[in-house]
């Protein structure tokens, strides 16, 4: 299980990346994560929540209500222009950041 501390920087890019392919749920964005990192990392739901408000006050997704199938209506989130952008600095920075902590690594030890 990879620590919630190191991978803080980048769940919004996980959920935008998720986002790029359709619209999506809370619920599924989380199961989604959970099955592509094999169970290895789990986004919380208040850390998925807090993700979509920052989200969504930056112009980076929208919101809407989902028709309600059974019981309590599903909020349904998609990704603007903006986000996309967003999502692609993100993508860059996070190969800057992976070249400057390789060379850090050691698998001699």
């Amino acid at each position: 299980m990879i620590s919630s501390d190191v991978i803080r920087g980048y769940n919004d890019t996980m959920i935008l990346y998720l986002l790029l392919d359709g619209d999506s749920y809370g619920y599924e964005i989380s199961r989604n994560i959970r099955e592509i990192t094999g169970g290895r990392y789990i986004m919380k739901e208040t850390t998925l929540y807090s993700a979509f408000t920052r989200l969504e006050k930056h112009g980076f997704i929208t919101s809407y209500y989902g028709n309600a199938t059974q019981g309590k209506r599903r909020t349904y989130y998609s990704v603007t222009d903006a986000g996309r952008t967003y999502y692609r600095s993100k993508c860059e920075e996070w190969e800057l950041t992976k070249d400057v902590v390789n060379h850090f690594i050691r698998r001699d030890v």
